[in-house]
């Protein structure tokens, strides 16, 4: 009689080690934000403050200092300005004006204009006013955010536009009750109107109680602050914006 054979346990196959995880790389903003000078660029600081506000998450691209179009812009001789420049989700916009209504479009929640329509009719005017006007203060109180002159003589010519500026603010601070622009939340017209606040402080220009209280909230801002910090640690200088006065 056949004697079964006991049959052969099968032979384990060996277990391999689970590969080793590869840390992932901290995903790249979808955005980008080309900006100019930090100390003299009032266009950049709005574009930044307006994707600030609206909590996009982007990189910055700085232009060199010698970039010949980014100088000609911050002394005013550029045709049009096309710094800062939004690039997010296919989508390139430049225009501190057409970035804030992109922005608003395409993040509602961050409140960048009013709800209310008359209300929201009203911060675009005089964010268009802004952005439109004020020839003579920009020539005559360019950005500077190093510089600080005290008892600076105010040219004639710019007078009218101190005088314009500060009826619009203390018209809005009496009908929304401040802090901001348009009541207690910050949006596009403190971002547009931003580097004119830089403007009053760095020159010392005699304000009324309401706009000097509005330019103190303006200039407690963390984003505003941040970005002074950054500009003052610019190496750069124009000497034609840095003048001596």
């Amino acid at each position: 009689m056949p004697v079964a054979t006991p049959s052969k346990p099968a032979a384990r196959r060996p277990v391999k080690a689970a590969p080793a995880r590869k840390s992932k790389a901290a995903p790249k903003p979808a955005a980008t934000l080309t900006l100019s000078s930090k100390n003299y660029s009032s266009w950049s600081l709005r574009g930044w403050l307006l994707a600030r506000f609206a909590g996009l998450d982007f990189e910055e691209l700085m232009l060199p200092p010698d970039d010949a179009d980014a100088r000609k812009e911050l002394l005013l001789l550029a045709p049009s300005i096309l710094v800062p420049c939004l690039r997010h989700d296919g989508v390139t916009v430049w225009n501190t004006l057409a970035i804030a209504e992109y922005l608003a479009e395409t993040f509602p929640k961050a409140g960048l204009w009013p709800v209310d329509r008359v209300a929201r009719a009203h911060a675009r005017a005089v964010c268009g006013e802004m952005n439109s006007g004020f020839a003579n203060l920009r020539a005559s109180l360019p950005m500077n955010l190093k510089g600080h002159f005290p008892r600076h003589k105010i040219w004639a010519g710019a007078r009218p536009d101190i005088e314009r500026i500060s009826e619009i603010w203390t018209e809005c601070l009496a009908r929304y009750g401040g802090p901001y622009l348009f009541g207690t939340r910050r949006g596009a017209a403190d971002a547009i109107f931003a580097p004119v606040v830089t403007r009053f402080l760095t020159y010392d220009v005699p304000l009324n109680p309401a706009c000097l209280a509005y330019c103190r909230s303006i200039a407690a801002m963390p984003e505003l602050r941040a970005w002074t910090d950054a500009a003052r640690q610019e190496p750069d200088e124009i000497e034609q914006l840095d003048m001596d006065f």
